[in-house]
């Protein structure tokens, strides 16, 4: 298996997560989002068959939708009064595993490897977290990979707002 860079001439074949808005993202939004510069799709693939897919893009944590107790643990951890409104982060905005792969724990694994490739990466980028809004259903996988909630104002919401602190990495 490889994860490999989604590009305007990748020829994406079938791909079912069992989640529509996911499986048209891949196939109606990700090329598109690729060419206006909004997202960057990335594809696990196990000889040509599209095991997942992820894509990322840029994002912030601020003050504005975070809980106090909450922002003041993120500020506390910015040493010398490097305290700001708001924090750079790297957004999920998608992450899928194909139903038929399921089961292998090939989420975590490529949840890990994203945040390997990440660490690598920061040196053209800073940022401090990884950030996702998370489905309801997908939350536990999110906790299991050391996700946690920013809020509590989410809670009644179909998608709750995670982060993971790329430090833990290191």
């Amino acid at each position: 298996m490889k994860v490999v860079p989604l590009t305007p001439d990748y020829e994406l074949t079938a791909f079912d997560c069992g989640d529509e808005q996911l499986n048209n993202f891949l196939f109606e939004d990700a090329k598109p989002s690729l060419e206006l510069r909004i997202a960057n799709t990335f594809i696990l693939e196990d000889d040509g068959r599209i095991v997942a897919y992820f894509c990322l893009l840029n994002d912030k944590v601020s003050k504005d939708e975070i809980i106090g107790s909450r922002w003041k643990k993120i500020r506390a951890k910015f040493p010398g009064g490097k305290q700001f409104r708001s924090y750079p982060t790297v957004k999920i905005g998608r992450f899928a595993v194909a139903l038929d792969y399921r089961g292998r724990n090939i989420g975590s694994w490529l949840m890990d490897m994203l945040k390997d490739m990440l660490e690598h990466s920061s040196a053209h980028s800073a940022f401090r977290y990884i950030t996702v809004d998370a489905y309801l259903s997908a939350v536990p996988f999110y906790e299991k990979n050391g996700f946690v909630h920013l809020t509590k104002k989410d809670e009644d919401e179909h998608t709750r707002l995670m982060f993971f602190d790329m430090k833990e990495v290191e």
